[in-house]
């Protein structure tokens, strides 16, 4: 009860929870992009943050979507619209998330460690829920309570190699022009001298699981995850090698793979890089006896409202039944329809959790 009287919190997510802890204020930010609340969010952390003292203890809770969810940009002269267009040019550029996080991280007055400065001098934990590699968790939500790994030089590179300056709005291009962002604090700040993190769930969790549920249906089981952030169709054509291989020497194989794939997006259909892989896995299995499944452990798939879908050989002889033309459907990024029509979308609603994106591929 001690305790309890003097806690408090913030919890900033994309779904009203299902009940509310007393002296907690809750804020319903966007995601994939930011909204009003996202800013207000992030304006209600750093002002308790800004109170608390070297007696105090923080402890975040971080999961994947935390960089949409709670935001405030570094510079004022940054509007709600500017960082909705900037976020929504990062999405679609077909970048791997650490390159979009770094990006983010250096126009966020809450990402990059900012949230470890603006604690300190208070004894902080983060918890962090993780939808990125093991070996960057620095780009979870865009690390707003770790060292950041990445520089300005970075920032530059990445706008370089994916031409996205002259996607970005006035302000934000602007800045980067004028070379007036400021370093991120890196792993020598006294920030991070009292900080502790402590991952809870990852995509190893979910690929494990995954394993152990096709061993029981009579599966053998061969897990891959070396395709992580590839482009979708060479990941997509070179887990279907390795399928094809592992069932020359196995009757029933599943083979999984974690993480995710990028998808440059070029047209506004309805969709996301799950269910685009799955429709080009469909081409490519189309009349052999493989199964091929992608889906994010978040339930959302780009803007539609499927957490992914399931592909087999039948998809693409099923889908001109019903009309749809599927290289249309692939070309146009519009996946969602012609998935949605067949009954192999995959919509379980949100999960409340974000370990990336699952592959499992069954042959027999």
């Amino acid at each position: 009860a001690q305790v309890g009287s003097r806690l408090e919190g913030i919890v900033a997510t994309s779904v009203d929870p299902p009940s509310q802890v007393h002296g907690f204020r809750y804020f319903r930010g966007g995601h994939p992009t930011p909204n009003a609340d996202s800013v207000r969010a992030a304006e209600a952390i750093l002002k308790s943050l800004s109170a608390q003292t070297a007696s105090s203890l923080v402890i975040f809770m971080l999961s994947g979507g935390g960089s949409a969810i709670a935001e405030k940009p570094i510079d004022d002269d940054i509007s709600l619209d500017d960082l909705m267009a900037t976020y929504r040019a990062l999405v679609l550029c077909g970048a791997p998330i650490a390159e979009i996080n770094a990006i983010r991280k250096h126009l966020s007055a809450v990402k990059g460690g900012r949230l470890a400065q603006a604690a300190y001098p208070a004894q902080q934990v983060s918890l962090l829920v993780s939808d990125v590699p093991d070996t960057t968790l620095d780009a979870l939500a865009s690390g707003p309570t770790m060292p950041d790994s990445t520089s300005i030089a970075d920032c530059y590179a990445i706008l370089e190699k994916h031409r996205l300056l002259e996607q970005f709005p006035p302000s934000v291009r602007e800045l980067f022009q004028r070379h007036a962002l400021e370093e991120t604090p890196k792993s020598d700040d006294p920030a991070f001298v009292r900080a502790r993190w402590w991952p809870v769930l990852s995509n190893k969790t979910a690929v494990e699981e995954a394993a152990v549920a096709a061993t029981r249906l009579g599966f053998a089981v061969e897990v891959d995850n070396s395709c992580d952030d590839w482009d979708y169709q060479r990941a997509a054509d070179y887990l279907l090698e390795h399928l094809r291989k592992l069932r020359q020497s196995v009757s029933r194989v599943c083979l999984i793979s974690g993480g995710e794939v990028t998808v440059k997006v070029t047209n506004g259909g309805v969709g996301g890089r799950n269910q685009h892989f799955a429709l080009y896995c469909a081409q490519k299995i189309a009349g052999e006896s493989i199964t091929a499944l992608s889906a994010g452990t978040d339930g959302i798939d780009g803007n539609s409202p499927a957490a992914g879908a399931v592909a087999d050989g039948s998809t693409m002889e099923r889908a001109k039944a019903a009309g749809i033309d599927p290289a249309a459907a692939l070309s146009s990024f519009n996946a969602y329809p012609l998935f949605d029509k067949l009954g192999d979308a995959i919509i379980t609603g949100p999960t409340g959790n974000n370990v990336r994106d699952l592959r499992i591929f069954l042959a027999f």
